[in-house]
């Protein structure tokens, strides 16, 4: 499977997390780019628009709906997946609500994040 050229950006306050993913997903040969919080992606949206988000609901400062929301208000629509390690039911509906591609629980299962990954790329085609 060659993925070659679809940026995927990373949102996640903790490092390890950043690390795995990026290994995981560069093994699958997505571009990988990563940031350690809502800001620094906003930062760099300018420079790189990557075609599948991937963040972390619980963050400090801004979390992963307030990032979706901000985007969407500024018209930048990326497909998005959340990840959490607290995937309650209404936390599951807000995501849902937001126009999120997938709500993941921590930790993520290989298969199931590239699954959403594609749901991902569909929408970027659509």
């Amino acid at each position: 499977m060659t993925n070659t050229g679809q940026l995927i950006a990373i949102v996640d306050d903790d490092p390890s997390v950043l690390r795995a993913l990026k290994r995981l997903l560069g093994a699958w040969s997505y571009r990988v780019v990563t940031y350690q919080s809502s800001g620094e992606l906003l930062a760099a949206l300018p420079r790189e628009r990557p075609e599948c988000l991937i963040v972390d609901l619980q963050m400090p400062e801004m979390t992963g709906l307030e990032l979706k929301h901000r985007l969407m208000r500024s018209g930048i629509k990326i497909p998005t997946i959340f990840i959490t390690a607290y995937p309650e039911e209404s936390t599951h509906q807000r995501c849902k609500s937001a126009g999120g591609v997938a709500l993941l629980a921590k930790p993520l299962q290989d298969e199931t994040l590239l699954a959403a990954i594609d749901v991902a790329w569909q929408q970027t085609r659509d």
